[in-house]
């Protein structure tokens, strides 16, 4: 049997655009999904903290250094740009998981900059 477990998340992104004519997908700079441990094309929830929407996507990668968190298609409905949204990634893991999984979790600042880090139940900034 396997669980569903949370591995990594983007807490209080700012959503700095939302292009209701794409296809479909969350917009998300390359350089987060890789201090995360997300990846191009992962299925995503995302929930935004200002009018308790969720919902599920997938990460397209967004320029480099650009602090793009933009939601496209259908969810673009579900945002106005400077909202703040939450975006978790899940791994199946064996049960019981392990011991000592903890995700990696990204607290971003206004700007989609890292503010700090938790990760193995610390807070490093």
């Amino acid at each position: 049997m396997f669980v569903s477990m949370l591995k990594a998340k983007l807490h209080r992104a700012c959503v700095t655009g939302a292009d209701l004519n794409y296809v479909g997908s969350i917009t998300i700079a390359v350089d987060l999904l890789e201090q995360v441990g997300m990846y191009a094309y992962e299925k995503v929830l995302v929930v935004n903290i200002e009018n308790g929407a969720r919902f599920e996507t997938y990460i397209i990668p967004g320029d480099r250094g650009s602090g793009v968190i933009q939601l496209n298609g259908a969810a673009a409905r579900l945002v106005s740009i400077g909202d703040r949204v939450i975006v978790m990634a899940f791994a199946q893991v064996p049960a019981p998981p392990p011991a000592d999984w903890q995700p990696c979790v990204l607290v971003l600042d206004e700007q989609n900059r890292v503010a700090s880090i938790e990760l193995e139940g610390n807070v490093r900034n």
